[in-house]
């Protein structure tokens, strides 16, 4: 979720994601063509008589839904800060936080393993909710002469919206508040990792049954539902992943230079796609007098056209813009820089800049399918010395 950036406070950036874009005009088209409706909800819910005639009248209403739904996000996004300053304060940076379909996402460059400090920062967006939700509250009742209906609407409707908020935060629905507040307890007595299990398999059950209500109540339900169910899946996968390689570093798993299939950079494309079609290969790293220059793919290839592929040589098409990892680096750090950068390898190079390996997801699935294997558990030191000696995955 990259996003346009809009700004920063706190030094996070803050950022709109495109689905934010349609989303807020199509709140603010229903709030303000359910304003009567609504009218009717809120005083009854507040015990008020705000004039239902005035704030359906002409273009109110259009003015209403806008302003109640910049409202709304601006709330979700003071409700993302409380998650986000609470961490800061126990030392952990966040990348950024952004406004979406679905609300608001702060995201963290590492999430908390501690279940005190995850249970805080968990809790802490559904208190600002409240208090957001109290503060609107007050501002409403200060304004009980009814001289400003418009404005009392909108107070009296983020009162209300930030209390059901809060609350639907807390429900189960990990990766949800209420699911990461089951985690953190959870955790209290089990590993982190199966502590996350647990909570990703009650968060998956909690949206199917959500999106069943959704298919009768509301469809927005229904698509909330999928990303509580993915997000779940996917945060279970990444916590499983970063138990099983830790202590793990990118030299335990890396196919060495010594054993690492090259091309220079005078190579023409036809013989670079002959080695690749007898090699089983679809990537290289590319020297000039022994020193890496560049990564050349079969994408690149594709570039030109079979005809001229003799003519061609592989420094006319490769990459030199490289990313490359550090052999000390942790391997789920170069899991995470091949998922950001949207690459299948990356070159190991040592301080000097020499190359001294190539990491691939195949090395990394290879890896992590032989600790399972084994058995190995979160935590288990001996299992990744094991790994890192291991013959199997030096082969890689």
């Amino acid at each position: 979720m990259r996003g346009i950036r809009i700004g920063s406070a706190f030094g996070i950036p803050i950022k709109l994601d495109l689905t934010f874009l349609l989303v807020l005009p199509l709140f603010a088209w229903l709030i303000g063509a359910d304003v009567g409706n609504l009218v009717s909800v809120l005083n009854g819910t507040f015990n008020v008589s705000m004039p239902v005639e005035t704030l359906t009248a002409g273009s109110t209403p259009w003015l209403l839904g806008a302003a109640a739904a910049t409202g709304l996000f601006v709330c979700v996004l003071i409700h993302e800060f409380g998650h986000s300053l609470v961490a800061m304060h126990f030392g952990y940076e966040i990348d950024s936080i952004t406004l979406w379909l679905f609300g608001g996402v702060a995201r963290f460059t590492e999430m908390p393993e501690d279940w005190k400090q995850e249970f805080t920062i968990a809790v802490a967006g559904p208190i600002v909710s409240i208090a957001l939700g109290i503060l609107s509250y007050l501002g409403f009742l200060a304004l009980g002469g009814g001289s400003l209906p418009t404005v009392q609407f909108v107070l009296a409707y983020l009162a209300m919206t930030n209390i059901v908020l809060a609350v639907f935060n807390m429900l189960p629905g990990f990766p949800m508040d209420g699911g990461r507040v089951l985690r953190a307890l959870l955790a209290r007595r089990r590993p982190h990792a199966r502590a996350t299990q647990i909570a990703a398999e009650v968060g998956k059950a909690f949206a199917v049954l959500l999106a069943i209500v959704g298919l009768f109540a509301n469809l927005f339900l229904v698509a909330l539902a999928f990303f509580i169910y993915i997000g779940a899946s996917s945060e279970a996968q990444q916590t499983v992943l970063k138990a099983a390689f830790q202590d793990v570093t990118v030299s335990d798993v890396m196919t060495p230079v010594t054993d690492l299939k090259t091309v220079t950079a005078d190579t023409s494309l036809t013989t670079l796609t002959d080695r690749m079609f007898r090699e089983r290969h679809t990537g290289y790293p590319v020297l000039r007098q022994g020193s890496l220059v560049g990564m050349v793919t079969l994408d690149d290839t594709r570039e030109v056209r079979d005809v001229e592929r003799d003519a061609y040589r592989v420094e006319d098409v490769m990459e030199t813009d490289l990313v490359t990892i550090s052999p000390g680096a942790d391997a789920m750090d170069a899991i995470s820089l091949m998922q950001q950068e949207n690459v299948g390898r990356l070159p190991v190079v040592d301080e000097t800049g020499d190359l001294v390996g190539l990491i691939s997801r195949s090395d990394l699935v290879t890896a992590f399918n032989i600790i399972q294997t084994r058995g190995a558990k979160a935590g288990s030191d001996a299992g990744f010395d094991r790994l890192a000696s291991d013959p199997d995955i030096a082969r890689r």
